[in-house]
């Protein structure tokens, strides 16, 4: 039996302590590639941050990005749904307002609000994303459809102004920020989505995360694997909780499910 396999990239694929893909993990994709699985990636990441994986660019079937806004293999674009401007606008005016760091995701380019630093300190400190400085005007941004927003904020105001948002959708998987999409685009409509494309039985599908973002594919997926590391509201979600990223989860959740031989 054949699976369609996809994973998150920070904190499931790469380690929050060394920001690299562990060894036994690129062993271990290589494998399952080559004993005829598909590897996807299902991340939160838009395009300009996706800096990380080089090490397994060449075993990648296809993008979950933008948790599940934009779905794409090669040049196909499978599925792709936009946050209705008028929504984003009024997080962009509330992030002006009441003075906190914002990321706004674009079709094609990126835009930073950072009025306190919190957004180029964790993502360029902590991980490891050293390209943000190539993020256009704001206003050039807007005029693009929205994908993403990505405000620094507490989730106690995160639920406050998700009500004034009702056409969207927040998934946190970081303690200073959440990632807003779409209420239609989410990491399991969009793991879905590209098996129908592929004409794979969604029973086929094996989904590897550790955040509140990967919740919707860790349950829409037919195998739901939680990291070690992993937030325990996704533990109780998963069919299998792997060891942590750098104690070789991903080898050893392929190894259980005999998707590879032992390495």
């Amino acid at each position: 039996m054949k699976y369609a396999l996809f994973f998150d990239i920070d904190g499931t694929l790469v380690s929050f302590n060394t920001h690299q893909i562990p060894p036994s993990a690129i062993q271990a994709l290589a494998q399952a590639k080559a004993n005829g699985h598909k590897v996807f990636i299902a991340t939160g990441r838009p395009p300009l941050i996706i800096t990380n994986l080089g090490a397994i660019e060449h075993l990648i079937d296809g993008y979950v990005i933008i948790n599940g806004a934009l779905c794409f293999i090669g040049e196909t674009v499978v599925r792709c749904k936009e946050i209705p401007l008028k929504a984003a606008q009024l997080v962009v005016k509330d992030a002006r307002e009441k003075n906190y760091g914002i990321i706004v995701v674009g079709e094609t380019d990126v835009a930073v609000f950072d009025p306190k630093g919190e957004v180029d300190r964790i993502f360029r400190r902590e991980l490891a994303v050293d390209n943000l400085n190539q993020a256009k005007p704001m206003d050039v941004v807007l005029r693009q459809r929205i994908m993403q927003l990505t405000p620094f904020f507490t989730e106690d105001y995160e639920h406050r102004l998700m009500e004034r948002i009702p056409e969207c959708t927040s998934g946190r998987w970081h303690p200073a920020f959440t990632d807003i999409t779409a209420k239609d685009a989410d990491k399991g409509k969009g793991i879905l989505a590209m098996a129908e494309h592929l004409g794979i039985d969604p029973r086929h599908t094996m989904a590897f995360g550790d955040g509140g973002n990967d919740t919707s594919m860790v349950r829409a997926a037919g195998i739901g694997v939680a990291m070690g590391n992993a937030l325990d509201s996704l533990k109780k979600e998963a069919d299998f909780v792997t060891t942590s990223v750098d104690e070789d989860g991903i080898l050893n959740a392929l190894r259980h499910f005999r998707l590879i031989d032992a390495i």
